[in-house]
């Protein structure tokens, strides 16, 4: 062969190559949709991004229909499921779906409206202390708040032991909306806990108010206590235990397995639910600064979505989803998921997967929208599969 004919070939090849990663990353976005506004993105791929398809055939199966408004699902060491239900119930499920356990002894609680009980979790050291921290909502003079509980759980796993709770994200509200809320563990053992701004106009600006619980993630002990150190410490007026602001309805939060960050998904108004890398010290912008716009169809505020001193999201949505619990799948059963990011969307009726690249989304997929649920909370299995919970009380597996 010529050396002309060679770099022809050789050029050819090389064009076929960047054709075939160009077809493999140029499916249309998932969202057709008319968005809410007019609003441009901070930057390209923040929202709307590129479409992607699992290659993987799916086995969808109900593993159980019996469940009451479930809330949280975490994965027990030994494969069992651990669940909330709103109205105050927290159960065992076998790895097979079927009932095993109710457990007894929470405390009082508010369930109203979007409150109840809400997130539970457990880290490393449950195996021998076998300790559960949990949240839910509840009345005190002058409304509703959220609380943060734990528990040792019975050698027969059929209730709470020595029950403290531990943490109140004051202020209190006179309404039953936007609680947040989530407890994810960084590597000490200690906790992060997301809380929502109680969603009225009357107190949405505590979000920006470092006097305040509510609308943050506040970083505290297994007691409660704030954590040393924190990015507000020692400033007067201010909560030590406030790690970041500006949230409006945090119910998804959750670290990624690569980078060991805290990821968390909110709600918008109308529009502009967010996708956000939570930093120590950080402000969100919420209500200042949104992507959304008030369910009149009015702006919020000033209508700025760009501020000095306020983190950007990562990713939104325009129209709404409404994104709740969300989980970086860590299983080896589905490969082409590794370490993406799957969001439950409740008003989207869908699970999104994000592809995950630089802390950037790189593409997205809405899966299982044919089934026209609300999804809740999602969790990888011990078995690799991904598991999701909905509002119509059904528990999936979702893997081959």
């Amino acid at each position: 062969m010529s050396i002309t004919n060679k770099s022809i070939l050789l050029a050819a090849m090389g064009l076929g190559t960047l054709i075939g990663r160009v077809n493999a990353q140029s499916l249309p976005p998932v969202e057709t949709q008319k968005a809410n506004s007019e609003y441009k993105p901070a930057f390209t791929g923040q929202t709307r991004i590129g479409g992607i398809q699992t290659k993987t055939k799916l086995n969808v199966t109900i593993i159980n229909h019996q469940l009451k408004s479930p809330w949280a699902l975490r994965c027990l060491p030994d494969g069992r499921f651990l669940i909330t239900e709103k109205g105050g119930t927290m159960r065992i499920l076998k790895a097979d779906g079927s009932f095993d356990k109710n457990i007894e002894g929470l405390p009082a609680i508010a369930v109203g409206g979007q409150g109840g009980l809400l997130d539970v979790n457990f880290d490393s050291s449950f195996a021998k202390d076998r300790t559960l921290f949990w949240t839910y909502s509840e009345q005190v003079e002058g409304g509703f708040q959220l609380a943060v509980a734990k528990g040792k759980l019975s050698a027969d796993d059929s209730k709470l032991e020595n029950v403290q709770v531990i943490y109140h994200a004051k202020p209190a509200y006179n309404g039953h909306l936007q609680f947040g809320s989530r407890v994810v563990f960084d590597k000490q053992g200690d906790l992060f806990v997301s809380t929502g701004e109680h969603g009225a106009e009357d107190i949405r600006m505590k979000a920006q108010d470092l006097g305040a619980a509510v609308g943050k993630v506040v970083h505290i002990t297994r007691d409660g206590k704030a954590v040393p150190g924190g990015p507000f410490a020692g400033k007067s007026g201010v909560l030590p235990e406030i790690y970041a602001y500006g949230l409006r309805n945090p119910e998804g939060m959750t670290t990624n397995p690569v980078t060991g960050e805290l990821w968390e998904a909110e709600f918008g108004p109308r529009g502009g639910d967010e996708i956000n890398i939570i930093r120590a010290g950080k402000n969100y912008g919420w209500p200042v600064v949104t992507y959304g716009i008030e369910y009149s169809g009015q702006k919020v505020g000033d209508g700025i979505q760009q501020k000095e001193g306020v983190t950007q999201p990562i990713y939104y949505w325009d129209p709404s989803i409404s994104p709740c619990g969300i989980t970086f799948y860590t299983g080896n059963l589905i490969p082409e998921w590794k370490n993406n990011l799957f969001v439950g969307a409740l008003g989207g009726s869908h699970i999104a997967r994000l592809v995950i690249k630089n802390n950037k989304v790189v593409a997205e997929e809405r899966l299982l929208k044919d089934k026209n649920e609300r999804w809740r909370s999602l969790v990888t299995g011990k078995d690799g599969a991904l598991y999701g919970v909905t509002d119509n009380g059904n528990l999936y597996r979702i893997g081959k």
